[in-house]
């Protein structure tokens, strides 16, 4: 059992049907089960305007920032759009940096109406190096949809095993110590 561990999910699907947000549920019931604590973002309830580093009002940035920064381990969910993950959750992200994320555990779920999600899952997994966070080797990608779920939950146990699988690791792995850091992130020095 995790003591004192919080995990955070972002959901970056806007959809009301989110098969993403389905999905995060999932993993974040696994990691509940494992005995943490958990947050679900909907992005969808947030004021966060593309990403302006001039900009003055910067919405609920500042509340992102802060529910980021407080989790041990993150859950980034995303629906794969044109081979990469979606502009809700990269405007998350831009207004994130090392404050929320460097050395945090981060795992990672993609959700595709086609194929494989794999690009998706690389995107993310290079943002999150960028921002020296620990990315958890065990991904979930969800291709085919529309046919992996039926009123709200998975047609296919292997893979509901598989984004429960995620959320115990994130749980699992939340208090890692990664070393040596993350070289990318020394490349990355101005990104707030």
């Amino acid at each position: 059992m995790a003591e004192n561990v919080h995990v955070v999910a972002l959901c970056g699907s806007l959809r009301d049907a989110s098969h993403t947000r389905t999905a995060l549920e999932v993993a974040l019931d696994a990691a509940s089960e494992a005995g943490a604590s958990t947050e679900l973002v909907d992005l969808r309830a947030l004021d966060l305007q593309v990403f302006d580093a001039d900009a003055d009002d910067a919405g609920d940035a500042d509340e992102l920032r802060e529910t980021v920064a407080s989790a041990d381990a993150i859950l980034l969910g995303t629906p794969m759009y044109h081979g990469s993950y979606s502009s809700p959750l990269k405007t998350a992200l831009d207004y994130c940096g090392f404050d929320e994320f460097e050395d945090k555990t981060v795992g990672l779920l993609a959700v595709a109406g086609g194929g494989f999600p794999v690009t998706a899952l690389e995107h993310l997994r290079s943002v999150c190096r960028a921002l020296d966070a620990w990315v958890i080797p065990h991904q979930a990608a969800i291709p085919k949809a529309y046919d992996a779920f039926e009123d709200g939950a998975f047609v296919d146990d292997g893979l509901a095993e598989r984004v429960r699988t995620l959320g115990r690791q994130a749980v699992q792995y939340a208090n890692i110590e990664p070393d040596p850091d993350s070289f990318e992130s020394q490349e990355n020095v101005g990104a707030r």
